[in-house]
């Protein structure tokens, strides 16, 4: 193998090599990243666990807890309704004989638990003694609820209601009830209202750390919660927390633990917080204790972040160094091909001449070098393909002067006017607001708007005089015939309205097909209006050309029912500006 040829194969593969090199330096960090990411989740999975733990000892502790609270007031309202029954009161608690002593004894009651706000005893009517601090007529939450014990006792069941707030301060309570009764006969009922700020205050006790925990209903309602200001008992709280919204999905009967991942939104309500709470129910009184907790605070108090960020920091410094090695390792490829790269943008927007500079990796300058030969002989090729469209054009804008110059070379009172319409046709256009293809196909559907009176017969076409009705019916087929000479030519599509339409009137009374105004092309109606310009500023052998002033008067007075009014306007304004002009000479449009 010759010297030369093999220090470039070794060059060659030297610079590869450095290519995978740095490729491999990057797909270092790969590892370290998976690394990161099995840390991350292990964490994870070990805080939760922790967490679901933590949970469900404190639910289930709580759940059980508020089952004895409820108990042990049920036991001291029937010991209560045992020494009523002892005494003989519980036929009458109403009776006068015996009021004080079931006063004191009531007031007894209250004094010895401090959970109980107020106690009443009622005979079957509702009458009765009661004791306590608290005044239950004061509150109609405390009355409703007391009907809705007494109504429980007829019936003979215990009751526990709902939950409520009592007074300015939000303090969360309820009514626990028994019936009293002598002999299977209903004598009256046994009531309290219970203050729960024992479970409230255990219930702040186990929410630290973010740790919210709380008591619901079997209908979602807050039955005790830290927050007393904004989550007062009774509050509906099932379309806020799916963990709610879960229970009411589950029997009143059931007792389970269960924990469960959901989200709910931040505070800034963009969001979401991702969440793990857990609930213990309480079937006997259809109660659940619930307690719920952010992931993300869950982490701070973990530690997760801590380590999150130890390992993010030495990942993110090998991907730096590993980037740094990378970029230099790439700038050598990127920089020819960058340059590669405009070059094709450039010659996409038909900017032929640019070339690449030749540098870089022999495989890329190779490629450059290509390029450059590419684009030259492509811009060799455009220019040819341009001269030729030039000269096609030339040769077919000249083809259609050369059929207009003959078609008015037929009448020497016409001679020029076809140029003239299509010049007068292109300033009304450009005052229209026509872009430059409509304007370029007005242009050439005006030079070509009066060919079909090649078929029209001389002794018509050139009679000195009026037509008559016969010979105007034959000089009316001049459009239909224009279009149809031109309809074969694929590349005159677009200007047969001009040519077969411009005689048609706004109010339909035109001809060859009587349209209405709505239905003539634009094309057409400028045409319209030109030829009928042109036909009034020069000499025809039924009439002498007219002063300018005095055509146009004559063109605005036949606005709407045979003009385009915003035609004519159009054609007022190129007059006032100084643009149309009349002239007797052929102009090249």
């Amino acid at each position: 193998m010759p010297i030369k040829a093999l220090k470039q194969f070794t060059t060659r593969r030297l610079r590869i090599l450095w290519i995978v090199l740095g490729a491999l330096l990057l797909v270092s960090v790969t590892p370290l990243w998976l690394y990161h990411r099995q840390v991350l989740n292990l964490s994870e999975q070990k805080l939760q666990d922790t967490e679901r733990v933590q949970q469900s000892e404190i639910t289930r502790s709580l759940a059980s807890e508020t089952l004895e609270f409820e108990q042990s007031l049920n036991e001291q309202l029937l010991s209560q309704r045992q020494v009523l029954a002892l005494t003989g009161w519980i036929t009458d608690v109403d009776d006068p004989a015996h009021a004080p002593q079931l006063t004191r004894l009531l007031q007894s009651f209250v004094e010895n638990n401090q959970n109980i706000l107020y106690v009443t005893a009622v005979n079957k009517q509702a009458k009765g003694q009661s004791a306590g601090s608290f005044r239950a007529d004061s509150d109609p939450f405390v009355q409703v609820a007391l009907k809705h014990a007494f109504t429980a006792s007829i019936q003979g069941l215990n009751f526990v209601s709902e939950p409520f707030a009592l007074g300015q301060g939000s303090r969360p309570a309820l009514i626990v009830s028994v019936p009293l009764s002598t002999d299977g006969q209903f004598t009256g009922m046994l009531a309290s209202v219970v203050s729960i700020d024992g479970l409230l205050a255990r219930i702040r006790d186990a929410s630290v750390r973010d740790r919210v925990v709380f008591i619901v209903d079997g209908h979602g309602h807050i039955v005790a919660h830290p927050d007393t200001r904004d989550m007062v008992p009774g509050r509906d709280v099932s379309t806020n927390s799916p963990v709610v919204k879960h229970l009411q999905e589950l029997p009143q009967e059931l007792r389970a633990t269960e924990t469960m991942h959901f989200s709910q939104p931040g505070r800034d309500s963009k969001h979401p917080v991702e969440m793990i709470g857990t609930y213990s129910t309480i079937p006997e009184l259809h109660w659940a204790v619930i307690a719920q907790r952010s992931l993300d605070e869950a982490r701070i108090d973990a530690g997760v972040h801590e380590l999150t960020a130890g390992a993010l920091r030495f990942v993110v410094g090998v991907t730096i160094v590993a980037l740094i090695f990378g970029y230099l390792f790439a700038v050598g490829i990127t920089r020819p091909i960058r340059g590669l790269v405009f070059s094709v943008r450039a010659i996409s927007r038909a900017e032929f001449h640019e070339r690449v500079e030749v540098r870089g990796a022999a495989e890329i300058s190779e490629l450059a070098e290509t390029f450059n030969h590419m684009a030259g002989d492509i811009e060799q090729y455009v220019e040819r393909l341009k001269q030729a469209a030039a000269e096609n054009r030339d040769l077919f804008l000249g083809s259609i002067r050369m059929l207009a110059a003959a078609i008015d070379e037929k009448d020497p009172y016409t001679r020029g006017h076809s140029g003239r319409v299509a010049k007068y046709s292109m300033i009304i256009g450009e005052y229209l607001s026509l872009n430059a293809q409509d304007l370029d196909n007005l242009r050439i559907s005006a030079l070509l708007h009066d060919v079909g009176k090649i078929g029209v017969d001389d002794r018509v076409l050139k009679k000195p005089g009026k037509l008559d009705e016969e010979e105007f019916a034959i000089m009316k087929q001049h459009p239909v015939k224009g279009a149809n000479i031109m309809r074969p030519v694929a590349q005159l599509k677009n200007m047969l309205p001009g040519i077969e339409l411009h005689h048609e009137r706004m109010d339909g009374a035109g001809y060859p097909y009587g349209l209405p105004g709505d239905q003539i092309p634009m094309m057409a109606r400028i045409i319209a209006v030109a030829d009928t310009f042109d036909a009034m500023t020069t000499n025809r052998p039924y009439q002498s050309a007219m002063e300018l002033e005095f055509a146009l008067e004559r063109i605005r007075s036949l606005a709407i029912s045979k003009f385009d009014p915003v035609v004519v306007t159009a054609l007022e304004s190129a007059i006032a500006d100084g643009r149309l002009r009349l002239t007797a000479a052929l102009v090249e449009v």
